[in-house]
């Protein structure tokens, strides 16, 4: 296949590798020229996955249009925030029928879409797919085994975006629940953002713990609200993104949380983190959507306490502690 991979940071970079790696033709877009120039004179993305060697046969440009037309698959791995400013920019250039894969995590603030959503608004004539699941780049890049869930309305489509990826060490399941893939994705990272700063203020296991299983219970709440499966949910984008976003050191969510939890506004975590970090952004949208859902989700309340109203991190977990007494399970 002919594939472009859409931003070229540490996750679009290392799946640009792994589709070339799979026999296809690809290529890799920034637009920013001076990380294309970068990456064309090291074949290395080296602020945001150094030592993961890009294949010469990869080509790096920040021409969008050739990257879009005539493509059989384009992989979106943007931040976010940019889906659809990207999705607008390519739509010109998308005949009819094209594969757009959405890779990125989160929800759109103002309107409360789903990214896969938000590229249809823009891009109407596309065919659009979410891959999605516990997978950090630094160690795809590394070619250590990962599982992912690929997501989309129709099964042949979820079985090409299957067939693209899978690999030795990359195994992709199929599902049609892009709702409930999508919002496991996005809210892991408030979720995570919480798992930082409880380590960041000093608590244990026990603590990181109560919060991951209590956060599976909130997104699966609101999940299944808004049309979500359960066994999605409990699958590879929901508990499993959930666990290794919320305890590996490469999470960029769990690492920004921990400088919070030590005293750093959102903004200056963010700053030495040096990448976007997904779950500030889905932290408003997530709390947005419990109220128009009427969901309770207490751990997300207090992490937008704490990012957004000036509430010290020390003050939110005894918040959270404190609640009224409840149940685990119907009685």
């Amino acid at each position: 296949m002919k594939v472009s991979v859409l931003g070229a940071g540490s996750w679009g970079t290392a799946l640009a590798v792994l589709l070339c790696e799979n026999g296809h033709q690809v290529t890799l877009w920034s637009i920013d020229k001076q990380e294309v120039d970068m990456i064309r004179e090291h074949r290395e993305q080296l602020y945001k996955l150094p030592g993961v060697s890009i294949p010469e046969a990869i080509q790096v440009t920040n021409a969008l249009e050739p990257s879009v037309a005539g493509q059989d698959m384009i992989v979106l791995a943007v931040p976010s925030i940019f889906i659809r400013t990207t999705a607008r920019s390519m739509a010109p250039y998308v005949e009819e029928g094209q594969l757009i894969v959405n890779v990125s995590k989160g929800i759109e603030e103002g309107t409360l879409l789903n990214l896969t959503d938000v590229i249809e608004e823009e891009i109407p004539q596309a065919r659009v797919g979410v891959l999605s699941g516990p997978s950090h780049a630094e160690e795809v890049g590394r070619r250590i085994p990962t599982t992912v869930v690929a997501g989309a309305k129709d099964r042949n489509t979820a079985e090409t975006i299957q067939d693209a990826f899978m690999n030795s060490y990359f195994r992709v399941y199929t599902s049609p629940d892009m709702v409930g893939i999508e919002l496991g994705a996005a809210l892991k990272n408030v979720i995570a953002l919480a798992a930082g700063v409880v380590d960041g203020l000093g608590f244990g296991d026990n603590t990181k713990a109560a919060l991951i299983t209590r956060g599976i219970a909130e997104i699966t709440r609101l999940g299944l609200a808004m049309g979500g499966r359960m066994e999605t949910l409990g699958g590879l984008s929901g508990i499993g993104d959930l666990i290794v976003t919320c305890t590996s050191s490469h999470s960029r969510n769990h690492n920004a949380g921990y400088l919070i939890g030590q005293g750093k506004t959102y903004q200056e975590a963010m700053d030495e983190v040096k990448m976007v970090v997904e779950g500030v952004y889905s932290a408003k949208a997530a709390l947005a959507l419990a109220k128009k859902y009427q969901v309770e989700m207490p751990i997300t309340e207090q992490v937008n306490r704490v990012l957004f109203d000036g509430v010290p991190a020390k003050e939110a977990v005894p918040s959270l502690l404190l609640r009224n007494k409840t149940s685990e399970s119907e009685w």
